[in-house]
């Protein structure tokens, strides 16, 4: 049956053949196999949700973003973030930060306490209120800026792999990605990753793989990694035969089927020279459930039943999305205030109903649509010349 779930675009796609893809080193100690990232999203991936993906296959799971200034001053709230499982390896938490002095701090205490493996660096939030005080994918737009930032996370990290991800800039007139990735080269990040589209597009229409593949024919020394509209194992392949790029960034379309790690698994193959096979097909709505609800029973163990319960309606909408009656279900999945609530309604519903092949690749998480990319007055005049960081831009809302 795995021909109905490829999707109309990607039905004559191949799996991985033995030594067509390689890992993707993470410094000296750590090789990315498959050649995998989970995203970063705020709210989303936290470690009850990082261990459900990673349940299902290899690859590298990203912390959700804590933000630098309130990690050196200590603040409860973004160390709880920085939470990682105790057997939960390798610990790869994103930074956001906008002064290259508490990017820094941050970085030192992250590796002098011992809580990370990894630091992934944010600089493609598009969101209006962060990008208007010169933050998120602003900072790009100010090169010296960025390139401060990227060398005190590096400089403060030792042996501790820095990777960056960004997007192709504000909007297509104001593309930054050639020169943040020429950055991230020059300042030795282990790898640079885009999301290809611009601030201007949010997340709306198809992401553009031909600037990641401009992006790979420039950069020299480092991986790059490519994200943007990876719905099906099958799309990993195709960015990655189409750009030439390293890896692939998985956001949006894990929400609700974290079960797509098992199969971009099993289309890249246990090892590079193994080859790849077809992925089985697609839960059957009693496992979505099975999901949902172990889900729900780690936020609840790490937040607390409550407050776990309404961080966990967004993701009951992403898990029954497409299915017969989601509608009026999901109606009734923002009541629940309790995990034993959430199953008694999800084992009401049919187990044995299949997947539903349209909701392949439905959009989940951001809506569509563009904005005009809000900025500081002024911060183009002097871009090139200045690095200063925007004194208001600490807080970040969003992914990139």
């Amino acid at each position: 049956m795995q021909a109905i779930y490829k999707g109309e675009m990607n039905l004559d796609v191949p799996v991985a053949r033995a030594g067509e893809f390689s890992p993707v080193p993470l410094g000296e100690k750590l090789q990315v196999w498959p050649p995998v990232v989970l995203a970063p999203m705020a709210g989303v991936t936290n470690w009850p949700f990082r261990t459900i993906c990673r349940d299902y296959g290899a690859g590298l799971y990203v912390s959700e973003m804590i933000t630098a200034r309130p990690l050196v001053e200590g603040r409860e709230k973004t160390l709880k973030l920085a939470d990682f499982g105790e057997d939960e390896s390798p610990r790869s938490l994103q930074l956001y930060g906008v002064d290259p002095y508490y990017v820094g701090e941050a970085v030192k205490r992250l590796v002098s306490e011992g809580r990370v493996d990894h630091v992934d660096m944010n600089f493609g939030c598009p969101v209006r209120k962060v990008t208007a005080k010169g933050g998120g994918s602003a900072i790009p737009v100010r090169p010296l800026l960025l390139r401060n930032i990227v060398r005190a996370a590096v400089k403060n990290a030792g042996s501790v792999p820095v990777t960056i991800k960004f997007r192709m800039g504000i909007d297509d007139s104001l593309l930054t990605y050639e020169d943040a990735g020429k950055i991230g080269e020059d300042e030795g990040c282990a790898w640079i990753a885009l999301h290809a589209r611009t601030a201007a597009q949010l997340y709306d229409g198809q992401a553009r793989w031909d600037a990641i593949a401009h992006l790979k024919s420039i950069t020299k020394t480092i991986p790059v990694l490519g994200n943007g509209d990876v719905w099906e194992a099958w799309d990993a392949l195709r960015m990655m035969r189409e750009t030439g790029c390293d890896g692939v960034v998985v956001g949006r379309g894990c929400l609700g089927r974290p079960w797509l790690f098992r199969d971009l698994a099993a289309v890249f193959g246990p090892t590079p020279s193994s080859g790849g096979s077809e992925p089985p097909d697609p839960p059957r709505f009693g496992e979505v459930a099975d999901v949902a609800i172990e889900h729900a029973r780690r936020l609840a163990s790490w937040m607390g039943e409550g407050h776990a319960m309404r961080a966990f309606r967004r993701h009951s909408s992403w898990y029954t999305k497409g299915f017969r009656g989601s509608a009026s279900m999901r109606q009734e999945l923002m009541q629940v205030k309790t995990v034993a609530e959430l199953e008694k309604l999800l084992r009401a519903h049919d187990p044995e109903e299949p997947f539903p092949p349209g909701a392949m690749r439905v959009s989940r998480g951001k809506t569509a649509g563009t904005q005009t990319v809000s900025l500081p007055d002024g911060f183009l005049l002097d871009r090139f010349t200045n690095a200063s960081p925007p004194v208001e831009a600490e807080s970040i809302h969003d992914g990139g």
